[in-house]
Order: C-alpha cells, then structure tokens, then sequence
C-alpha cells in the first residue's frame, strides 16, 4: 500500500508516520506539507509545498492520510474554515476517484451542520462534502488523545497536558473508553482502515480502538 500524508509535522500526523514507516503492509509514504519532517527513511518521500492549494495531483497512491488541522481557539472563524473546509476539500478533490481518503475530524462532530458550535459544524461540513466525492472516505473522531514515543504537540499548553496526564492515561482509558485513544492507536487504525475498510464511514473513538487492534505483523 502507498499511502500519502499531510499534517505529518503534527501531533497526530506524527503518530501515523511512525505507524507508517513501521508498519510491513505500507511500502512508501509521501509527505506533503508546509514544512519538512526532518527524518529520513527509505520508505520515506517528502513534497515541501508553502501555498497547499496550488498543489498539483498526485496520483500512484492508494490511500491519503488527511492529519493536518488547526485548533479553532484563538483563529478568526473564516481562517478556520478555509483551514479545515476549503483546503481538505481542495487536496480531496485532486486525488484519483476510489483513492482512501481518511480524515482526521473529532468527537462531537456536528453532521447536521445546525448546531451552536461552529467547529463542530465546520468539522460536521467538511466530513458531508467529503462523503459526496468519488473517492472511499472514512471520518476518524477521537476524542483526547495521547500521544505515545515521544510524540509531542506544538502548542506549550497541549505538551504540559500531556506530561501531567500521561501517568494517568491506562486509568483513563479503563474508565473513559469512549473518549480516549492514542496516537499509536489512530495510526495502526488508518492503515487497517485503507487497507481491510470498515464497516461504516465514520469511527468514533471506540471504533478507532477496534480498528487498530489487529497486531503488526511479526518482525515489524
């Protein structure tokens, strides 16, 4: 399977990445982004691009990974929507039809796009406008997510978080099934996802557990 990332410098994309490279099911990685990743590894092809809407199409790829996001605290409501709605619709709409295309959403996502909370009627659009694509999407809604080896956010705030909670988490986890995963978990999910489907478009966090819990192959 060769796959393609965007938001690989991220706290999730980075996680997927490393599922990635590990993983013996995926032969190549493209990573296409604003910024390099700064690693090196066979598998491993990087396209550095400043503007991502003037990208051109990419085809040879079976699956694309879409982790690149923003948080919607502290952004001018139309900066997010052209982050979270107009761009992943633009590099979307490039791919091949029958292309994989798993998008990183988020748990309280709004599909009904009626709601109070723009973010979640802006994740809730972007997911509608996806599914009308002729492309096989699946929408991933994590709810918190921890991050795994060394794996950490770019925001200060979200990097003290996670120290504090990470001694915490296998607690979390037995009690807040529903509302937690890992990086790890959402990267082994999305290869298991492109490679094997799902039995409906949208994983929520219990799903996203269930998916990625197939064991790697022996020797990976």
């Amino acid at each position: 399977m060769r796959v393609i990332l965007f938001g690989a410098t991220g706290m999730v994309g980075q996680g997927v990445l490393r599922e990635c490279l590990l993983d013996e099911r995926v032969e190549a990685v493209l990573v296409v982004g604003r910024s390099p990743v700064g690693a090196g590894h066979p598998k491993l092809t990087e396209i550095v691009e400043k503007d991502l809407f003037a990208l051109e199409p990419i085809t040879g790829y079976d699956a694309c990974f879409f982790c690149l996001g923003v948080s919607s605290v502290g952004v001018a409501p139309e900066e997010y929507e052209r982050i979270t709605y107009q761009l992943t619709l633009s590099v979307a709409r490039k791919l091949p039809e029958n292309t994989t295309f798993v998008y990183v959403s988020g748990q309280g996502t709004d599909s009904t796009e009626r709601g109070r909370v723009r973010w979640a009627r802006v994740k809730g659009a972007t997911e509608n406008a996806l599914a009308k694509l002729p492309l096989r999407t699946f929408a991933f809604r994590p709810g918190y997510i921890q991050p795994l080896h060394g794996i950490t956010s770019k925001t200060t705030l979200y990097r003290t978080l996670y120290r504090v909670v990470m001694p915490l988490y296998p607690v979390l986890r037995r009690a807040f099934p529903r509302m937690v995963t890992t990086t790890e978990d959402i990267g082994r999910a999305m290869i298991a996802v492109a490679a094997d489907g799902y039995r409906k478009p949208v994983l929520e966090n219990t799903d996203i557990t269930a998916a990625a819990r197939p064991a790697r192959p022996a020797g990976s």
